[in-house]
């Protein structure tokens, strides 16, 4: 039987962080993930590439499809998701973002600048004319996530949104000889949405502008994945890789061979804000960790791969129920100081 493999983004500490944030958790109590990390059939640390322009767990979702790695292509895949299929074409995926300027330009993070449909259909409205004068059709799949057609965009290099959030954005800007083509309908997309009366409106009540947008994972409208998906709590572009029924699964709902990925600790371990992601380790030990540890040894469960990540990579366990009877292995979470 194939293995059920569960990914956990940023479920691993950073190095520097790993030994005071393993020591709140042994506090806080982890027996079940102490145990699927102690009592393991295999175990191994994976680095990822330092020039990936996307997460780790986003380069496992990317094979997992079958596509690039190295700048996750999935913007057709995603459309697919959201009922879009164009016959031909090649589509990028579009975030309407807020973008912080001060010594560096900074994007926030998109979960933190909440957009409702009526307002993400307004500022659509307000730039469709510049993407069409462009050439570029551009189409609506949810309130934070839209789609540009751009043929001859094709070999832009782009990076995902999660990957430079937070950071200077500058080394994350798309790179390319269409590069120049993108910035000046960026800027031209910015100086419309300066002075919209949606963004005035927005920042009286107290919420960030939608000032910008993010460009990234192009792909070929006739592009063709393989392998499944399952998710629970993740960014709405990757659910959509999932089909409708397996996008807020449970541990009960795991099927072998399936690559599952799960979010919990994903906002804050991408924002280091380690109180919340204690918080969010906590709940997954209560909703995952528990629930994957008591399928093992009932047998329901026959073989798991529990993979762990941060920015840099992935820490990789396969575990089992013979596995979870090697009582001479004590339970610990030095594992996670990967």
């Amino acid at each position: 039987m194939a293995s059920t493999t569960v990914v956990f983004p940023f479920a691993l500490p950073p190095a520097p962080m790993a030994p005071d944030l393993i020591r709140a958790l042994q506090t806080s109590g982890t027996p079940a993930l102490s145990a699927l990390l102690s009592r393991h059939v295999a175990r191994k640390y994976v680095p990822d590439a330092a020039d990936h322009r996307v997460l780790p767990h986003e380069t496992l979702v990317a094979r997992t499809l079958g596509l690039a790695a190295q700048d996750a292509p999935v913007a057709a895949a995603v459309m697919a998701g959201f009922g879009l299929r164009p016959a031909a074409g090649h589509w990028f995926i579009v975030h309407p973002i807020n973008v912080q300027i001060g010594t560096h330009l900074q994007m926030t993070d998109r979960r933190a600048t909440p957009i409702n449909d009526d307002e993400a259909r307004t500022l659509f409205d307000s730039v469709l004319p510049l993407f069409q004068e462009d050439g570029h059709e551009l189409l609506f799949g949810d309130a934070t996530t839209w789609f540009m057609r751009a043929d001859a965009w094709a070999g832009l290099a782009t990076a995902s949104p999660d990957a430079a959030s937070g950071d200077n954005l500058h080394p994350w800007m798309p790179t390319g000889e269409a590069a120049r083509a993108f910035r000046r309908l960026q800027n031209e997309v910015q100086m419309l949405w300066f002075s919209h009366p949606l963004n005035e409106a927005r920042q009286a009540r107290g919420l960030a502008p939608i000032n910008s947008f993010w460009l990234w994972a192009g792909a070929e409208a006739t592009q063709q994945t393989q392998g499944t998906l399952a998710t629970a709590d993740v960014p709405d572009w990757l659910a959509m890789l999932a089909a409708p029924e397996r996008r807020a699964i449970t541990p009960a709902q795991l099927r072998p061979g399936e690559l599952t990925v799960v979010g919990h600790a994903l906002p804050a371990g991408l924002t280091e804000d380690w109180s919340q992601w204690l918080a969010a380790m906590a709940q997954l030990e209560h909703e995952w960790f528990a629930p994957l540890l008591a399928a093992l040894r009932a047998g329901s469960l026959g073989d798991l791969t529990l993979v762990l990540t941060h920015r840099e990579g992935w820490l990789e366990t396969r575990t089992s129920k013979m596995a979870q009877y090697r009582f001479w292995r004590g339970h610990s979470l030095n594992a996670l100081h990967a």
